[in-house]
């Protein structure tokens, strides 16, 4: 049956110039007969109004720029976003009677227009959890617990999941972290793991690309996508200085974020020859490198007491490229693709010396390699597609 679907998304990408997990899944949406709106932030797009973009109805609200370094604005636009909203829904989708409200975090500060939407009629709300904040702030020191913003985001955060209806979480960590830290009903949460449309040719000569983009003979390890505090990219600059001597491989870094003029000093400082930052590339060069990758490279801050899923992990996997990972030890992402997946291998994030070692054993294998990238493209389309999230949400939903 066709329901009307809202997204109450935060950044929303045009769909004519790239995509994201959340575009996958509205039009995952879309081609089960439903019809969506999204309503998202122009902040990043810079227009205003609602566009007809690949068939959904998106409403586009100027909002404060929520991605400044200065917490004091962020704290700000978050808190002005909901009443932004709910004056942009009124104007234009009040005459649309919605079925089923999906509600991602970041942000939290939208529980205001799901209470508002809930006072009209009662829809369920499908609350895709990936940002446990204000916690994850904290860990990376970007926040006090004794401070007043911290019990103001806690409070909305407690209300937001009795507020919901049902609660995704990434992995089983992610659940059994906000059941102990939250009065929560177990039935009211669920496993609902990244996604993403899978866009790697199968057929391609490996050589011939990389003599293409001009890495004849290199063994590439890449990383692709935020380069801000949550990732600590320094602790992927210990292990570049060991082998910052091996012209043979290059490290290719393609992200933006708030560490990225850092990261760009560090290279200079220590003068590193085999690495390469790029900060915004064509779609198409992107899949290029992801499909020439030798190692997918992940990084997350060590002192993250939260599990974080690195959503970047599912090109990785959908592309075959085995995965070494620099986290913390309370995620249980490493053992996830370690043990559950056997698409690479994870390390604690500080412990240079192993991470070179399980990073040789990588390069030195190339059996290793196949065999752990196979696995996770296997994994991959089975459990980590836009069709098994819209199956589980919808599920859940009627």
């Amino acid at each position: 049956m066709s329901k009307n679907i809202l997204f109450l998304a935060l950044n929303y990408p045009d769909t004519e110039y790239d995509s994201n997990m959340y575009t996958d899944l509205m039009q995952e949406f879309k081609k089960h007969g439903h019809q969506v709106y999204v309503v998202a932030s122009s902040s990043e797009i810079g227009k205003t109004g609602l566009f007809n973009e690949g068939g959904i109805q998106v409403l586009r609200c100027k909002t404060y720029s929520y991605k400044t370094q200065n917490l004091i604005n962020k704290g700000i636009a978050n808190v002005l976003l909901p009443l932004q909203y709910l004056q942009a829904i009124k104007s234009k989708l009040s005459s649309i009677e919605f079925n089923l409200v999906l509600l991602p975090t970041p942000p939290i500060t939208l529980l205001s227009v799901v209470k508002k939407l809930k006072q009209k009629n009662e829809i369920p709300v499908y609350l895709i959890l990936r940002d446990i904040f204000p916690q994850n702030a904290v860990d990376i020191k970007l926040m006090r617990k004794n401070m007043p913003l911290y019990f103001y985001f806690r409070n909305i955060e407690k209300k937001l999941y009795k507020e919901v209806d049902k609660i995704g979480c990434m992995s089983l960590g992610n659940i059994d972290y906000i059941q102990s830290n939250n009065e929560i009903e177990s039935s009211k949460i669920e496993l609902l793991r990244n996604w993403q449309t899978t866009q790697f040719n199968e057929e391609f000569d490996k050589k011939k690309l990389k003599i293409n983009l001009g890495l004849e003979g290199k063994f590439v390890i890449f990383y692709g996508g935020n380069i801000s505090k949550p990732q600590k990219i320094n602790n992927a600059v210990k292990l570049i200085k060991e082998y910052r001597n091996e012209d043979k491989l290059i490290f290719y870094f393609i992200g933006r974020g708030t560490e990225i003029k850092e990261f760009r000093k560090e290279i200079k400082r220590n003068k590193f020859k085999n690495v390469i930052v790029e900060e915004s590339i064509a779609r198409k060069k992107y899949l290029e490198l992801l499909n020439i990758a030798d190692v997918g490279l992940v990084t997350l801050d060590e002192n993250f007491t939260i599990p974080n899923m690195p959503s970047k992990t599912i090109s990785y996997l959908f592309a075959g490229v085995p995965i070494l990972a620099l986290i913390d030890k309370n995620t249980d992402f490493g053992s996830w693709i370690q043990n559950e997946i056997e698409a690479g291998y994870w390390v604690e994030a500080t412990k240079t010396k192993e991470s070179k070692e399980k990073l040789d054993t990588l390069i030195k294998s190339q059996t290793l390699r196949l065999k752990m990238g196979e696995k996770g493209k296997k994994y991959a389309h089975k459990f980590l597609t836009p069709d098994v999230a819209y199956k589980t949400i919808i599920k859940e939903s009627t």
